[in-house]
């Protein structure tokens, strides 16, 4: 999906990744990520945002809760949004600040005297009772938590494993009881997916779940409530930005930005974020009919992967496709033409969407990509725990 554009816009980082599989110092089955890059991309949708009056909150799900480039990225955009309860720690150890949590999956409510005693921004809250669970231990730390109330998406919209929230019809009624809650104040409205890239040309479109947050946000300002918040989450890039504030969001979760993987990104090479990641396998054995078949593990359902790069036979290969439903122990590519010379232990480079926290996959951290000086600065696991 992506491997022309990293060809084109990034051309150094397949070059190093390939010499550092080739030297063995790292294995198959391995992210490596261009450090310079992903902070310069911080630091364009930084500028983006304070141009035109938004906030961010960053998401590092995508590239395997790192804490390298936590740090990196927090530099620009100094707080995050995290998916859940272990994301948020790394984050936190890595030194970021908590901006919005329970984002895609609610705080368990055993997590919240560590969570909460952050001071986070906001928390998100799908209903009353974890409205009311946040109150509570908000009372006992002796402070007032800001919520986003998340809304329960429209028809066709929401994607399985991610239901819940509340209905806009029920909106009223939940907001009456919860302003009975003393350890709360509601500040916000938050909805996924707001923003969606347009399967054809890639171009960002706000979905209904963007109008439905609008409207909520009407109804609470209609109760009282003052500066309310709307986070719009998904596709947040350099060129989704404008729609944001045009539609009247406050903030932005910018993910796959960060890496310039974006389905956006995909279509037009001349967007300002550059791709920073390549995945490593090699190849390790071949069937009867030909068919190269390269180690897996970092396989992503929804990658849409299209072909793979093995620069010692200077080969681009198409990939085949795996059911979701099976392991990925391998993954097939078509066979060559007839002579060509394709061995085991071949470096094989794909580049494709992705979710590494998902994965059994190593993340190597380049830097020094910018200046010429590349070095391995280490190697972590998917979920960021260094090697």
């Amino acid at each position: 999906m992506f491997l022309d554009s990293l060809l084109a816009r990034n051309p150094g980082l397949a070059d190093v990744a390939a010499d550092l599989h080739r030297r063995g110092e790292i294995p198959p089955d391995t992210y490596v990520m261009d450090l310079d890059a992903i902070e310069e991309n911080a630091a364009l949708l930084a500028a983006e945002a304070e141009r035109l009056g938004l906030s961010l909150w960053f998401v590092v799900k995508q590239f395997g809760r790192n804490p390298e480039l936590i740090r990196a990225v927090a530099r620009a955009i100094p707080r995050f949004a995290a998916i859940d309860q272990d994301e948020a720690r790394t984050l936190h150890a890595a030194g970021a600040r908590a901006g919005n949590l329970g984002h895609l999956v609610q705080i368990p409510q055993r997590a919240l005297p560590e969570l909460l005693a952050w001071r986070p921004e906001a928390v998100t809250v799908y209903d009353l009772a974890n409205a009311r669970a946040v109150s509570e231990q908000a009372q006992r730390l002796g402070m007032v938590q800001d919520v986003l109330v998340r809304l329960e998406g429209a028809a066709g919209s929401v994607y399985p494993g991610q239901e819940g929230g509340v209905p806009l019809a029920a909106l009223d009624k939940f907001a009456e009881d919860a302003e009975r809650l003393p350890g709360i104040r509601i500040a916000g409205v938050t909805a996924f997916p707001c923003v969606l890239c347009d399967p054809e040309t890639g171009e960002p479109v706000p979905t209904p779940n963007f109008d439905l947050a609008v409207g909520a946000r009407e109804l609470l300002a209609a109760r009282g409530h003052q500066d309310l918040k709307l986070s719009a989450p998904s596709a947040t890039c350099v060129a989704s930005l404008p729609l944001l504030a045009r539609l009247g969001a406050t903030h932005g979760e910018p993910g796959h930005a960060l890496t310039g993987t974006t389905p956006l990104h995909a279509h037009d090479t001349a967007q300002p974020e550059r791709p920073a990641y390549v995945y490593v396998t090699e190849v390790a054995h071949t069937l009867a009919d030909g068919r190269p078949a390269v180690f897996g593990g970092g396989f992503y359902a929804r990658s849409h992967i299209s072909s793979a790069l093995l620069p010692r036979a200077e080969l681009r290969l198409a990939v085949q496709d795996a059911p979701a439903e099976n392991i990925d122990y391998y993954r097939l590519l078509a066979a060559p033409e007839a002579g060509a010379d394709v061995r085991a232990g071949d470096t094989a480079l794909l580049a494709f969407r992705t979710q590494i926290f998902v994965t059994r996959s190593t993340v190597a951290v380049v830097a020094g990509l910018s200046s010429g000086a590349p070095r391995l600065t280490g190697l972590y696991d998917a979920r960021g725990r260094a090697l």
